[in-house]
């Protein structure tokens, strides 16, 4: 998927989260998407012990293997994203100054 596709998903469900009623002021949303990152990385993170075996036997149990990692890493940046898009921040800006600044600080290491 393209960046631009993603966005697009995001706006839409951010639209729809909004005509559903749930938190009405910008405040009220960006708590609540801030509840609902900590939810969704408390999932990735028992998926993640699950596919490393560190879990309870029940919870290996119940099982999901890749599928449900990937399920649970795509509910991290799809919550992330539209938090992003409450607080008016530009991803594909971010991302790429980060990429840069990460890049810069690989090239440098290696220079040394």
């Amino acid at each position: 998927m393209e960046m631009k596709a993603l966005l697009a998903f995001i706006a839409e469900q951010d639209g729809r989260l909004i005509d559903a009623g749930g938190s009405s002021s910008e405040t009220e949303r960006v708590l609540a998407r801030m509840v609902k990152i900590g939810e969704e990385f408390g999932e990735l993170c028992d998926a993640v012990l699950a596919s490393q075996g560190d879990q309870r036997q029940e919870k290996l149990e119940a099982g999901g293997g890749k599928d449900e990692l990937a399920k649970e890493f795509a509910d991290v940046i799809i919550t992330t994203l539209l938090l992003a898009r409450t607080m008016d921040i530009d991803i594909e800006q971010a991302l790429e100054t980060k990429i840069a600044k990460i890049r810069a600080r690989t090239v440098a290491k290696k220079a040394r």
